[in-house]
């Protein structure tokens, strides 16, 4: 079957790194803008989502660093004071220290009858939230002193925490905690939304987060590419109209699952499963034959064949549309055959677990332009020949340098799963905690390879079979909790994502 979209794919929301984003900053103003007036409109645009926010707050204390984040606290100090609130503002900058738009910032809080105290260890917070204004998208080395003080200090308040632009120590490319970062309830960026708003730990401390643009249209400066965009759920549409009257199962794709090693058969069921709920016509199964009667038994639309070896596949791969590989393969002699025999089929291919393992440790020279690998950090790490720290540290970069090294696409899975692939990077801001939990990635290669079997492209089924993933596993929590859900809870919300017209329906 040849997948073909209704309609165009939406264009996704662009994210920038911090540098970008000063160059945009920047161009505002060598545009005509004053720099203070952009400062301006930047805290109360920050004001407005307060107020929205948090509409009965009478009492905030904010926190102003050095610098035009600082200076964002400061105006928004005076917004908030000249609305009647009482405002508490903390200066890790004496006024004096001062320079350009944050003098007049400051400047202006002071004229608008805004007291100002200087941080101080154990100080009491007095309002009701607390405002972080301290550190902005410049920080690139670890926070220290009296600010790392300050931060420590908000976390511990048990307020709620309003960050502007980003929380203070968070790393605006990478996502990473520098030392010490501001654990925000709500987070208000501006001109471009930024990469490490969106991957690596800013799960943990970004909150609701809202995207002002002030005007500026950043997609018009043609020569600052995004370094990444945000997958959306317009995609479903665009990507999987409803099918033909006429279909019949063999427009829909067959999809091969190479795994279950013996004692190990658990997983390629789970991707054998989530593969068939997200409509490949056929789904055949090559497992270890003690795990064959499992499979009947779970799932008996599913074609279950037992392999002792590489030779008891016959025909199978070359009957396929797409492979899947890697679930529950391990890392023996029955897992070094099935891999083997996936890269010798010359079909399209999803990598996984132990797949991804051997290749690191036995094909680390290969590349392809017809799969996806689906590393988490530690297989990553491996394929890198890295730490998982080390990936972690800069997860956009890790993504980009495993496409780089491997070809096709690869996901990074984690807190903010990315994609990279031939058309750039993509950021996935759905998923959430309930996911630790053993056998998601397996159900994430079933879905992977049921939308190759379906003709999407690889590239937008990496992307798609990515949110899909994430948004089953949302709804499957918002329907009974995060602790305790299962990879096979995914399968049947997911069934429902990939029929737009039926989870239009839900709620989402």
């Amino acid at each position: 079957m040849t997948a073909t979209s209704v309609h165009p794919a939406p264009p996704l929301r662009p994210l920038y790194r911090a540098e970008q984003v000063r160059e945009l900053d920047r161009r505002t103003i060598a545009g005509g803008i004053q720099g203070f007036a952009l400062m301006q409109r930047a805290s109360a645009a920050a004001w407005q989502r307060l107020r929205e926010r948090w509409p009965e707050t009478r009492a905030l204390t904010v926190l102003c660093g050095a610098g035009n984040n600082g200076g964002d606290g400061h105006v928004l100090a005076a917004l908030a004071a000249a609305e009647g609130l009482a405002v508490q503002r903390i200066l890790l900058k004496g006024i004096d220290e001062l320079g350009g738009d944050a003098r007049l910032a400051a400047e202006m809080a002071t004229a608008a009858g805004v007291g100002a105290e200087p941080w101080a260890p154990g100080m009491a917070f007095t309002g009701e939230l607390v405002v972080d204004a301290l550190l902005g998208t410049g920080l690139a080395g670890e926070v220290r002193g009296a600010f790392r003080e300050a931060i420590a200090a908000v976390n511990a308040s048990g307020l709620p925490v309003y960050a502007i632009d980003i929380p203070s120590g968070l790393h605006a490319d990478t996502g990473v905690v520098l030392g010490e970062a501001v654990r925000a309830s709500a987070t208000v960026t501006f001109i471009g939304d930024k990469l490490g708003l969106h991957t690596g730990a800013a799960a943990e401390h970004v909150g609701e987060l809202a995207f002002r643009s002030l005007g500026v249209d950043a997609l018009a400066e043609t020569d600052l590419v995004p370094a990444a965009r945000l997958l959306d759920e317009s995609l479903l549409e665009a990507w999987l109209p409803p099918r033909p009257r006429s279909a019949h199962k063999g427009d829909c794709g067959h999809a091969l699952i190479l795994g279950g090693a013996p004692g190990f058969g658990g997983a390629a069921l789970l991707a054998a499963e989530a593969c068939a709920r997200l409509g490949a016509g056929k789904v055949s199964l090559a497992t270890a034959p003690e795990h064959v009667t499992a499979s009947l038994v779970r799932r008996p639309e599913v074609m279950a064949h037992g392999v002792r070896g590489a030779s008891d596949l016959g025909t199978l791969p070359a009957l396929a549309d797409v492979l899947v590989v890697g679930p529950g393969l391990g890392q023996g002699s029955w897992g070094q055959a099935m891999l083997q025999a996936a890269l010798e089929a010359e079909r399209p291919l999803v990598v996984d677990a132990d797949a991804l393992n051997l290749l690191a440790e036995r094909f680390s020279g290969t590349r392809r332009d017809n799969w996806i690998l689906t590393p988490h950090p530690g297989e990553a790490a491996r394929l890198l020949g890295g730490s998982a720290a080390e990936v972690e540290a800069d997860r956009p970069a890790a993504a980009l340098a495993l496409r780089e090294r491997f070809g096709g696409v690869v996901v990074l899975k984690g807190a903010g799963t990315l994609v990279a692939g031939p058309e750039g990077l993509v950021v996935c801001p759905f998923g959430n905690p309930g996911m630790a939990s053993g056998g998601m990635g397996d159900s994430l290669s079933g879905m992977l390879g049921a939308l190759l079997a379906q003709g999407l492209p690889l590239e937008a089924a990496a992307r798609l079979g990515v949110l899909v993933h994430a948004r089953a596993a949302d709804l499957a929590a918002a329907n009974a909790g995060e602790r305790g859900l299962l990879a096979g809870d995914l399968a049947s919300y997911a069934r429902i994502l990939v029929n737009p017209t039926i989870s239009g329906t839900m709620g989402r």
